[in-house]
């Protein structure tokens, strides 16, 4: 979309739109960090309905996977912002929302001791990396049905591995 039809949709002249944005990059921005924020409330709320911590992972990481795979987010998020804005700050933007869900939650889930004992910062990381490269799988795969189950699957076996077994 041009700047024009932009600001003819906002209601807004040029100057004004550009007052508030350091041009289309930076109007970009603003609005990938405005869905990132949206997703990442989805997420979080659906990961706190849950009953139980165990629950929440699987409930909070299959609406990812579900979430990553609406037309908006396919293409803002795992398409356009990596392009627009560079990678280093797309993961960035995308540490700023969902890692802080990531590390959140297994930073609970260590406390409740359902972790083997490991820096969780640097999991939370490794966790988000997977998520989002099992997001951009789905997102280009011919069957995006059948990506989202293998990449759940294979998602939730390697959480699994992080599991803390009864003595």
């Amino acid at each position: 979309m041009a700047a024009g039809e932009i600001v003819a949709a906002a209601g807004l002249t040029r100057g004004a739109l550009y007052h508030h944005f350091t041009g289309k990059q930076g109007l970009f921005r603003a609005v990938f960090e405005e869905l990132e924020g949206e997703v990442t409330a989805e997420i979080a709320a659906a990961i706190a309905a849950a009953p139980d911590r165990p629950t929440g992972i699987v409930l909070g990481l299959g609406r990812f996977l579900d979430v990553c795979q609406r037309p908006e987010v396919v293409q803002i998020a795992l398409t356009d912002a990596p392009a627009v804005l560079g990678w280093q700050t797309w993961r960035q933007i995308e540490a700023e929302h969902g890692l802080g869900v990531v590390t959140d939650t297994l930073q609970a889930a260590q406390a409740e001791g359902m972790l083997q004992p490991m820096p969780v910062p640097v999991l939370g990381q490794l966790v988000l990396s997977a998520m989002i490269e099992a997001a951009l799988l789905i997102a280009h795969a011919a069957d995006r049905r059948a990506a989202r189950a293998e990449a759940e699957q294979a998602l939730l076996g390697l959480l699994s591995g992080l599991v803390r077994q009864p003595p």
